[in-house]
Order: structure tokens, then sequence, then C-alpha cells
């Protein structure tokens, strides 16, 4: 995709970017563009650095690719493990069956694979993935202009006046993290893993070490006690407040991470950054602060892991460490439920049940391409047709009345004045 296909206003005034989502299945491919992605990006079974995600079939990646163009998106694979040898058994047959799906776009962090997927295949485009650590401009021309790759993934650790100045200048698009998993190290760079575990984190395996609890000494002296372990794992990303200057500086993707994270993640998360970058599209990024922290709110709704806004601002800080002992005190209960089907005569919903909650409780629906709206969880039944006055039962069926139509897939979820989890 070329600079020119990217949505423009006039010249001075912000460019809407692609906004770019993760998918670990095929149904969170189809949530993501539902919910307002422009394009997802996705793993096959081999040659993927998130081997312990669901991953797709190639009959997935088709599918995948099938219901994206339909719906005007684009599907994205990543093909950024760091190959040994026997990992290019197979690998140019395999981006040929990525071209015979449909695949816009590989992402890729080895230079070798880059040039085996120019070489056999004619139209996917070939992204250098955030792996490479491109975080100035001279690299990414070095790729364009070596290997002809047609997007550069800068890397997490890019403050935004870098980013200003690699866009800038850059000869092809730029793409940009904006929210999700930060590395602890430089983004693909680690073996805590490999040492600890050995599972290569460069290969597939990383078992995110930095997010385990530890014993510190001093010396032979243990100084921290049983009830204060250390973690060392970064907060994840939000870029909500720094999405106007990415718009401005001419970023062409921003990129949602999260390939291992739920449905209900997805859809929240995509559906939140869809309205900010809209909304600052449509008022040339003058939104009060206000909407602002009201776009940010939102986009909070699905996160369940501290937040800090990475490098955007400068060298990132102490802060951006989590430092503490893990717990589930601040796991995310705000998912209720999926709608399974409603009938208009009279008036009920069949839900399926995610977390608990009581009957009379207030909820939001969230559907695709609507607005937000509340309704209330009354008449609340089990498939014995038993009135519940509480629900506890995850993956259950039941059924309640409301008269606000519902579709299949709608997400609900706690009132935000009710969400005390």
């Amino acid at each position: 995709m070329t600079v020119d296909t990217i949505m423009k206003k006039p010249s001075g005034e912000l460019k809407k970017p692609e906004l770019l989502a993760p998918a670990g299945d095929l149904a969170r491919a189809r949530t993501a563009i539902l919910y307002g992605a422009d394009a997802v990006y996705l793993g096959g079974m081999n040659f993927s650095l998130r081997s312990r995600a669901s991953n797709f079939t190639m009959t997935d990646i088709k599918a995948a690719c099938d219901f994206a163009h339909a719906h005007h998106a684009r599907v994205h694979v990543t093909v950024n493990v760091i190959p040994h040898a026997e990992d290019f058994i197979g690998l140019k047959e395999y981006v040929q069956a990525l071209e015979d799906a449909g695949v816009d776009a590989a992402i890729v962090a080895s230079p070798a694979i880059m040039k085996l997927i120019k070489e056999n295949t004619s139209h996917i485009e070939v992204h250098g993935s955030t792996q490479m650590s491109i975080t100035n401009v001279r690299a990414a021309k070095f790729l364009h202009e070596t290997l002809g790759i047609d997007r550069v993934v800068l890397g997490r650790e890019c403050t935004m006046a870098e980013v200003q100045a690699i866009t800038k200048e850059c000869p092809v698009e730029t793409e940009a993290f904006i929210h999700g998993g930060m590395c602890v190290n430089y983004s693909g760079r680690c073996t805590l893993s490999n040492r600890m575990t050995l599972r290569d984190a460069n290969r597939g395996g990383c078992a995110q070490s930095c997010r385990w609890q530890y014993r510190l000494f001093a010396g032979d002296t243990q100084i921290n006690d049983e009830n204060s372990w250390f973690t060392m794992g970064s907060r994840d990303l939000m870029a909500g407040r720094w999405i106007k200057d990415l718009m401005a500086a001419g970023v062409s993707s921003l990129k949602i991470e999260g390939r291992m994270k739920t449905e209900y993640y997805v859809a929240n998360v995509v559906s939140g950054y869809r309205r900010l970058i809209d909304d600052l599209y449509e008022h040339d990024g003058s939104i009060s602060d206000e909407s602002l922290e009201k776009h940010i709110a939102q986009i909070m709704r699905g996160e369940n892991r501290e937040v800090c806004d990475g490098f955007y601002g400068g060298i990132a800080a102490k802060d951006s460490i989590i430092y503490h002992e893990n717990s589930n005190n601040h796991v995310n209960h705000d998912f209720l439920g999926t709608i399974m089907r409603y009938d208009r005569d009279s008036h009920t919903a069949w839900m399926q049940v995610r977390n608990a909650f009581d009957n009379g409780e207030k909820a939001e629906v969230l559907s695709p391409g609507r607005e937000i709206r509340d309704i209330t969880l009354s008449s609340v039944q089990n498939d014995q047709e038993e009135y519940l006055e509480t629900v506890r039962k995850p993956m259950s069926i039941i059924h309640f009345v409301t008269k606000e139509e519902l579709a299949a897939g709608d997400i609900i979820r706690k009132a935000a004045d009710d969400d005390t989890d």
C-alpha cells in the first residue's frame, strides 16, 4: 500500500492512518475488523514469534483474507522468526501459499526472508518488523534500497521526536505501536527465556521471564521477603494521548499489540482507538481534553495491566517498569457475556456468560459500528427456565428480557459506574 492510498485531507492537515489490530485466531480477526480495524496481523502455524497463540492454518488464513477484503480491510502475516538453517525448509512454498490465499503483507525480521519473499511472490508487501529495532531513518533507507521493503515498523524504543524525524525522511511508510505489551529489552533481543527455559524467544517460544516473580539477593543475603516478590516486566503501552502527534507526523499505520489477548480485549481496544482516530481526523486534531479522556477511558476498559506512555515522551523512566509482585487484584471482570441471538417478538436475548453479575444489574452493549448503549439485565433465566438472582457460571447460556434490540456477537460488559473490580 502506497502513502497515496492512505486517506488524507488537504496538505497541512491530519492524515488518517491505518488502524492495525492483532488476531490470535479467526474469530478475533473478524472481531477486530467488525469493530473498526483497517487491517489485522496474524501468525501462521510456522515462522512466527507467537507459537503459543492459536495461530492460523492456511485454510484459516484464506478465510481471514476473504472476510477482510469483503470488509475493505487487509491481512498482514508475521513471518518474523529469526531463522536458523532448518527454518528455511518449506519457507518458499509457504510464502507462495500466503500469496495464493490473498495475504497483503508479510511482517519480517530477517533480511534473508525479505529477499526470499520479494523473489518468490509478486504482490505481497514486505514490512520490516519491530524485531529489527529500526530506530533511525538510515536503517529504513538501507532496507528499502537494498531489499525493496514497503514499510518499516518502528522500534518501540523510538521517542516521538524520532518517529517524526524518521517519518519525514523515510522513503516508505512507517508503522508505530500504540497499545499493548512492551519488551523490557530492545524488542526481540532478549534471551532470558532461552537461558531459563530453553525456549527461544526469537523462534516463537518466549516464556516472558521478565514477568516472573523473583527473590532478590545482595551477595548471599535475600533482601526481599516472601510477601514482596520482584518482577521487572514493562507496563503495557497506552499511547492514546499521542495519537494526534502520530497522525500529524504522517505515520501510516498505528498498531495494537496482543495476538494472545481475548476477543473482549480486541473489541474494546480497537473500538476505542477507532473512535479516537475518527474524532481527531474529523476535527483536524482539535478535540477537547474531556473528549480525549473519554476515548482513553473506553480504551482502558479492555486493559488489565498497568500502562505507560512507553518511549514517546522520551527515554522510559523507572515508573514504566513493574517492580512489584503480580496479583489478581486488577484482573478485568468487565466482560459479562456475548449475545448468541435476540428475539424481537419477545424482546429476549440469549447470552453466553463470561463473568459474574446480578439480576437487575446495569450494563453496556458494545456493538460493531454503533454507539455504546446502556441496558439492564433483568428477568434473567437459565436454560431450565429458572429465574436467577445471581449468575456465577462462566460459559453457561442464560436469557434475559430487554427492549434494546441486540444482535449475535454483541458484547455485554459492566456499566462504567458499576466497575468496582
